[in-house]
């Protein structure tokens, strides 16, 4: 007869959940301890802030030249005699600096992607970890392509567009920390926007979506593509929604093409093959 209310063979209930929670947490970090991970995520900030600011001092050496740069486009789009100007002490200074972080991201931009990669590897399928490279070079050239139609289509056919109501009795002399306050926050949104073709192609790897699947829900992807434009737009304009939502309704149907190539299907006719 036992002596305990409970037969060593069961385990309380509480007992089984905790296991549970245990195993997955195992699956989760693959043995490795919460504070070794966050160790880990310690150091690869530690690595990526030390690459940025390599690139900031490298942007610092060529600040002049870089500005000049980026302020081209906005300079060509603006009315005859119009220029920017500075109104407190320290904005120009503090528009070099903004310029200077600015070079130091994209310069450390691979490298930035590499060490995202790392971290989200463990809660990817070990079958989809050797997609390191794919993953870097893909998310490297959509922010890259994203700051470049930012900076020679989106932000200068904007201030073109603002500048068209500069008359005898409005003049437009805008202030250059307004001006690249806008332009940064175009060029992330661009830069996040410009990733779609990127993250359908891991999806479509997965098998979570097929070429199909995208064609059929272009309609409401359409609807989507307006409504994610009028939220992520700095401005409330419809033109600077439209600047949002076109390349967005280009980029899905790239992704279309992209899912087309690398979906399943095409792995199976592959395999068959």
């Amino acid at each position: 007869m036992a002596l305990v209310p409970f037969s060593s063979r069961s385990k309380p209930a509480s007992q089984s959940a905790s296991s549970s929670s245990t195993g997955m947490f195992d699956g989760l970090f693959e043995g490795v301890s919460i504070l070794e991970r966050l160790d880990e995520v310690r150091r690869r900030i530690v690595r990526s802030v030390v690459v940025v600011g390599v690139g900031i001092l490298i942007g610092f050496a060529f600040i002049n030249q870089v500005v000049g740069y980026l302020l081209a486009p906005t300079r060509h789009a603006l009315p005859a005699g119009t220029k920017l100007i500075y109104t407190q002490p320290g904005e120009a200074f503090g528009l070099y600096v903004q310029i200077a972080l600015i070079v130091g991201v994209v310069f450390a931009m691979p490298f930035l992607m590499y060490q995202i990669w790392q971290l989200v590897a463990p809660l990817v399928p070990k079958s989809a970890r050797r997609f390191a490279i794919p993953f870097v070079l893909f998310t490297t050239i959509g922010f890259i392509g994203g700051a470049a139609f930012n900076h020679y289509v989106a932000f200068p056919y904007m201030m073109a567009f603002f500048s068209t109501f500069d008359t005898p009795q409005l003049k437009f002399m805008p202030r250059v920390e307004d001006v690249f306050d806008l332009y940064t926050k175009m060029l992330l949104g661009m830069g996040v926007v410009f990733q779609m073709p990127a993250a359908v192609f891991f999806l479509a790897k997965a098998g979570l979506v097929s070429a199909s699947m995208l064609l059929k829900s272009f309609k409401y992807a359409f609807l989507v593509i307006f409504i994610v434009a009028a939220v992520i737009t700095p401005t409330g304009d419809m033109v600077t929604q439209t600047i949002f939502a076109a390349p967005m309704v280009a980029l899905y149907l790239l992704s279309i093409l992209v899912a087309w190539i690398f979906g399943p299907k095409r792995a199976a006719r592959d395999g068959e093959q």
